[in-house]
Parts: structure tokens; C-alpha cells; sequence
């Protein structure tokens, strides 16, 4: 990165502080002992500053930390970038994880963060032009490619940037999304972690009302399988472990409260195939299977909600298996689990040859960080499954789904937001990316031919809020984690606005669903005479 015409002790970032424009932010460096101005050219990776004649200074771009080298001391610098096994931009310790080497406070915190675009802390923090600066080659056929889908369009809110005037832009995005949401602060540690593990980082603060606010902050995850479908079940279910794993300590450097992970996430949604061998062996106990542990192991250590849907088998009733989420406390205790209230029937969605309809209700679970409840995948198509949550006191309903382009996705945008308008909370839509083929051929009964791909799946998570704005979606195509900051007052606000709760007539709606549910009912038609 160039340095003319920078003041002395300075240093330029890409990442921008607030109230600085983009790319144009300036972080104090540490105070050197004696007098010191910048060196005309830095070493790529590093600031270098001028101490005497021939000795140097050197502060790395990536962890903060600084080097006294000579002015032949090139290897120095790059015995250094080995140690810490500097990649794409990015320090790891040998397992792959975030590096252990702590990053210095004094380093700039990003401000208006959705980091939908690739390698790009690499393009402005570059390394030494080595073999270790060299991007490593993303295989077409990954599972966690974001070139594995045949689908291009990555993103709605990304093609209305691009293709509406400016003057324009802001009266569009208002009617479609309500009030804009500002971005967040993205830690360094966060973005680090999603460029290393290249995938999408959002942010945004939705508004609070005037006075209190009791804000929460939330986190999305969406992603696609990693492993092939035909791997062993154990090692499937170990590497997606292994990958939401770092995207929850991401959520963990942005101060993330509740988490929420997609609809069957330690597993491919393999329910299309109708074959129980062997995706039943993906089935666990809610309450202390290996997924179950795993969470509660990363819930208490971040101190964080995490809400875990898996394909549960249950011991207790002969090992039959449900569609559950398990909600695990920030102190690392379940706290309970919510079963999938409804089963669909329709395309390739063959679930009820694996499990029926749900029988827990509508549980609300009280956790440290505001009420939640988790109303899983084809539930959000029934308007009084979103009610009964409400009715039970929710702030915040997740649903975790698994949905695909061709048979929901223009739907997609409007039934969770629909559902934060008409019941005065919170809805977060997350969904799973990316394509997964079967080894066998599967049909449906409905004259396609025999195939073995469900279809893409679109992610585009959100989150909406009681007054029906809501953040833009994630990609359609990549992982990604979705954070938003949220005022749990807000409920109680719009409540007492638009008074849906008072205005209701519950009781005039029960006398008709009890009626409707009588095997004589009589619908009441009024006919000419």
C-alpha cells in the first residue's frame, strides 16, 4: 500500500473507522522512542519505519506486532509471516483455526461490514511476493466452493446496487425493506476468520424505539455440506462440525447473544430419496448426542444461545426420529427442544417417510438474552403456527429451513416478514446453499423424470423486525453469517402502536376453528334465493 504524503506515525488501512470514508482510514501506530518518518516503500505486508541508518522498524499489517530488522532484513520479515503461517491476508495456527497470536487493541475495527466479495483483506494487506502469498486454488467441484452451484445470481439486494440510479436507490430500498439499517462494527478477528474461511460476513443495527432499548444481538448461519454425500456418515458430520465451528467463534469476536444454525445442519437434506440407509445413522439424541455436546461445549465458552435443529432419534419412545432444534443455554445446559409442528408433502419434500408432525406445541424458551422460539421450515407457510409463538410471549422466532429455488424462493422474502408485522416480533429466515447429489436416481410420484439433486438451495437469510423493515439477505450462493443487532423493546413499541394484540378477536377466530374442526361442519356461504 502506497505511504506518500502520509503524516509521521501513521499508518493506512483499508479498514475504516467510524465516521472515516472507506479506505481512507488512519490508526496511530505505537510511539517509537527516538524521531521517526515513514520509509518511501514498505515491504509488502508491513510498515516499515526508520529508526537509524541502516535499521528499521517494521509493524505487520496482519497481528499488530512490531520487528526491529535491518535494511537487509527481508527474511526476518518473512520468517515471521511463516511462523504465524500468514494466508490470504490472514494469521492461523497450525490446526487452521484464528491465531492464537493476539491481535493488538490499536488496531481499526471495521465499520459498515458485508464482506460479500473475495480475498478482499488480501488485495489490500498484501504478503511477500512468495509461494505462501499465493491464493490457493478453490476446486470447481468443493462442496464449500461458492463456484459449485451452476447459479449465478448471487444476490437480489447486490443486482438492485447495481442496476438502480443513485437518486433513486434509497425511495426503492424503502419501500421494499422499510427503515434502512445501519452496519456494524466488524471485529479485525471476525473478518479475518471469514476471509480465511471464505465465507460471507453481514452486520447490521435495526432500529430501536426512543428511550430504553434492550438490544440483543443475533447471528445466522447458513452453508452448504462439505463433504460428498457418499462419505462416511461420522466424517460428514465431523467436517460440518468442523466449519460451523469457526463461523460461531466469528459470531463469537462480534458479540453474538443467540445463534441460529439451518434446518438438519449436521447432515444433507437427503429426506428426498426415501431411502433410510443410511441417512437414519444421521439421527441423535436431542439431549446428549455428539452434536448436542459439540454445541454446548461452543455455548457455554462464548457465552452464547445456541439453537441446534438436527434429526433426532428418540430413545425413550423406540427410537423414532422427529425434525427438532435443540435450544442449548448460554451456560451450556439444553434448555429444551421444539419439534417441526409441520410436515410437508409436496415436490421432492418426502420428510413423512422419516418423521410426523411435531408434538411439543409452541414452546417459548426464556433464555438470558430475551424469549425465543423456533418454528422449523414448511411451518412458516401456516400463518397460525407463527400466531400460537406469539401468543406464548416470543421476541425473537427462528426458522431454520431447507428450501429450494424452484418450488419457494418468491415466497422466500415474505413470509417471515409477514410474520414480524401481523405478531409484533422478531423473525430470523435461515436457509442452507449450495446442491447436493445422492448416488441413487429418486422420483416423487409427480412425472419428472428419475434424478439425483434436490435443486439449489438459495440461502438469502434475514432478519425482520416487529415494524416490517428488515436487513438485506445474505448470498444465495455462499456461506455466510448474518449478525444483527436488535431492540427486544421494539416488540412492545409496535404492539402498542399498531395494536394487532388488542384488535385481535381471538375468541370470535377459536369459535370458528373449533366449529371448522367438527366432522359436520357447515361452511357459511351466503347464496341469492
Amino acid at each position: 500500500m502506497s505511504n506518500e504524503g502520509q503524516e509521521e506515525g501513521l499508518i493506512m488501512a483499508k479498514y475504516p473507522l467510524k465516521g472515516q470514508e472507506e479506505g481512507l482510514t488512519v490508526a496511530k501506530l505505537n510511539p517509537l522512542k527516538r524521531k521517526t518518518r515513514f520509509k518511501e516503500s514498505s515491504e509488502d505486508g508491513f510498515q516499515c519505519f526508520k529508526r537509524g541508518r541502516n535499521e528499521y522498524e517494521a509493524h505487520c499489517l496482519i497481528c499488530g506486532c512490531y520487528i526491529s530488522v535491518s535494511s537487509k532484513g527481508r527474511n526476518s520479515l518473512a520468517a515471521h509471516l511463516n511462523s504465524l503461517k500468514h494466508k490470504k491476508g490472514v494469521a492461523q495456527d497450525p490446526q487452521g483455526s484464528i491465531m492464537n497470536h493476539q491481535i493488538q487493541s490499536g488496531l481499526p475495527e471495521i465499520v459498515g461490514w458485508n464482506f460479500d466479495r473475495p480475498s478482499m483483506v488480501n488485495q489490500e494487506v498484501s504478503l511477500f511476493k512468495t509461494d505462501m502469498s499465493e491464493q490457493p486454488s478453490t476446486s470447481s467441484n468443493s462442496p464449500t466452493s461458492s463456484s459449485s452451484t451452476s447459479n449465478n445470481f448471487t444476490s437480489l439486494e447486490e443486482c438492485l446496487n447495481e442496476n438502480i440510479p443513485q437518486d433513486q436507490k434509497d425511495e426503492v430500498f424503502r419501500i421494499l425493506y422499510g427503515k434502512r439499517c445501519k452496519k456494524l462494527h466488524a471485529p479485525v478477528e471476525a473478518i479475518m476468520t471469514s476471509e480465511m474461511e471464505n465465507f460471507q460476513l453481514s452486520g447490521y443495527e435495526m432500529e430501536g424505539g426512543k428511550g430504553r432499548e434492550k438490544r440483543v444481538k443475533i447471528g445466522l448461519i447458513q452453508n452448504q455440506i462439505v463433504l460428498p454425500t457418499t462419505a462416511p456418515v461420522d466424517d460428514q458430520i465431523s467436517a460440518i462440525h468442523n466449519r460451523c465451528e469457526k463461523i460461531i467463534i466469528a459470531a463469537s469476536h462480534c458479540d453474538v447473544n443467540i445463534v441460529c444454525l439451518q434446518e438438519a445442519w449436521t447432515m444433507p437434506f437427503a429426506f428426498c430419496t426415501r431411502e433410510k440407509h443410511p441417512w437414519c445413522d444421521f439421527a441423535e439424541s436431542a439431549e446428549d448426542g455428539r452434536t448436542t455436546k459439540f454445541c454446548q461445549k461452543l455455548a457455554k465458552e462464548y457465552n452464547m444461545v445456541i439453537i441446534s435443529p438436527i434429526l433426532e432419534r428418540d430413545a425413550e419412545h423406540g427410537g423414532v426420529l422427529w425434525n427438532t432444534a435443540v435450544v442449548i443455554s448460554n451456560e451450556g445446559k439444553v434448555l429444551g427442544k421444539s419439534r417441526k409442528n409441520h410436515i410437508p408433502r409436496v415436490g421432492d419434500f418426502n420428510e413423512s417417510t422419516y418423521y410426523m408432525e411435531g408434538d411439543t406445541g409452541h414452546r417459548v424458551f426464556q433464555t438470558s438474552f430475551g424469549k425465543i422460539a423456533v418454528n422449523i421450515c414448511y411451518g412458516r407457510h401456516h400463518p397460525l403456527n407463527w400466531l400460537m409463538y406469539g401468543l406464548h410471549g416470543a421476541e425473537i422466532v427462528f426458522n431454520p429451513c431447507a428450501t429450494v429455488g424452484q418450488l419457494s424462493e418468491p415466497m422466500w422474502g415474505v413470509e417471515a416478514r409477514c410474520a414480524a408485522i401481523s405478531n409484533h416480533y422478531f423473525t430470523c429466515a435461515i436457509n442452507r446453499v449450495g446442491s447436493e447429489t445422492f448416488p441413487n436416481e429418486f422420483t416423487s410420484g409427480d412425472g419428472k423424470p428419475g434424478h439425483k439433486t434436490f435443486g439449489e438451495f438459495y440461502g438469502s437469510s434475514y432478519v425482520t423486525s416487529p415494524d416490517g423493515s428488515r436487513t438485506p439477505g445474505l448470498s444465495r450462493t455462499r456461506d455466510g453469517l448474518l449478525v444483527a443487532s436488535v431492540d427486544l423493546n421494539q416488540c412492545e413499541k409496535i404492539s402498542d402502536k399498531w395494536c394487532f394484540r388488542m384488535t385481535g378477536r381471538y375468541g370470535m377466530y377459536a369459535d370458528c376453528l373449533k366449529d371448522y374442526s367438527s366432522h359436520d361442519f357447515k361452511r357459511n356461504i351466503v347464496k341469492e334465493k
